[in-house]
């Protein structure tokens, strides 16, 4: 495993230079969700390069609302990386559980309440509560101190955010109604696979993730929703534009620079990908970002914008990437 020191802050110059290279240089979004960065960074923990597991970037669908979550195959990481991921079941204190699972080497992936959490200073921390993913790999309970994954970072806490992400607080330990979070433990079951076995066991895993990619352009159905989303962009406060523009604009945008950078990656290792495909993979990112700003003039002026031409120019590129790589790849 890689040794890492925990850092107070996202943008503190050690934790940037540690973090993998997905995290670094120039990104359009360089945040996905809590969950992919989460894992971007707990692999790059376990000396592994999350590059090969990015197949899943294929499968992205839009369903009304929002754009599904781009989330790592548990299955995929197991395959290529020996890491199993399992369910821990949580019948005593969350505290004794980390606590026992850490000894053994183990790491816990567990939402959390982003209040309590100090690197979400700019955003939650001891502002709102609102549920997020962190990997807690060591514990300290004499200490109350426990250092952990987060997004793009690693960080620590202790004291009083300690008692509040464990539910030690009178207040909240006596919450009969609080329901127990969703864990899983992640654990070394056998050696990764590098080298040419783990390209090869990349590319089998894209050629199954293709075969479930969407029947239909998922750009063109957000489209056909867009004008209803529009209506209540104008109509809602601020915060429903944030909360909008995430699970729409940056999925969307995130997902495809992952299968650009992923793409890239095949490339530079001999499994040709055109650059045009690579290209159109980054085109949609960029224009996603485009786009997003785009409504936020809308709103500010409180002005229709139907950015018909940046819905023009994503479906184009979006027929320029998923198919074509279907006929390269199966």
């Amino acid at each position: 495993m890689n040794a890492r020191s925990p850092a107070e802050a996202l943008t503190g110059t050690e934790d940037e230079a540690s973090r993998h290279a997905l995290h670094r240089g120039e990104r359009v979004w360089l945040e996905t969700n809590c969950y992919v960065d989460l894992w971007i960074e707990l692999l790059h923990h376990f000396g592994c390069d999350p590059h090969a597991a990015l197949g899943f970037t294929v499968t992205q669908a839009f369903e009304g609302d929002q754009f599904t979550f781009p989330k790592f195959s548990l299955d995929d990481i197991g395959r290529l990386y020996g890491l199993q991921a399992q369910e821990l079941a949580i019948y005593d204190t969350l505290q004794a559980h980390v606590c026992e699972q850490t000894k053994r080497g183990h790491v816990v992936v567990v939402e959390m309440d982003a209040f309590y959490l100090p690197d979400t200073r700019a955003t939650a921390y001891r502002q709102t509560h609102s549920k997020t993913t962190v990997a807690i790999d060591s514990i300290d309970p004499q200490a109350k101190r426990i250092t952990y994954f987060h997004n793009a970072g690693y960080f620590a806490l202790s004291g009083e955010d300690y008692d509040g992400v464990f539910r030690l607080m009178p207040d909240l330990a006596s919450d009969v109604h609080a329901l127990f979070p969703y864990v899983e433990f992640v654990k070394r079951a056998r050696a990764p696979l590098d080298g040419k076995a783990l390209l090869e066991r990349s590319v089998e895993l894209l050629k199954l993730r293709l075969v479930d990619r969407p029947a239909v352009n998922p750009i063109s159905k957000w489209r056909a929703e867009f004008p209803e989303h529009l209506r209540a962009l104008l109509e809602r406060d601020v915060a429903y534009y944030h909360l909008y523009t995430f699970n729409v604009m940056r999925q969307l945008g995130s997902n495809f620079e992952l299968l650009s950078k992923y793409l890239g990656w095949l490339d530079a290792r001999g499994i040709s990908v055109s650059k045009e495909i690579q290209a159109n993979a980054q085109g949609i990112a960029s224009e996603a970002m485009v786009m997003q700003f785009r409504l936020a003039r809308a709103r500010m002026r409180s002005r229709q914008d139907p950015c018909n031409d940046c819905f023009d120019s994503l479906e184009a590129a979006y027929e320029k990437v998923i198919e074509p790589l279907a006929a390269r790849f199966l």
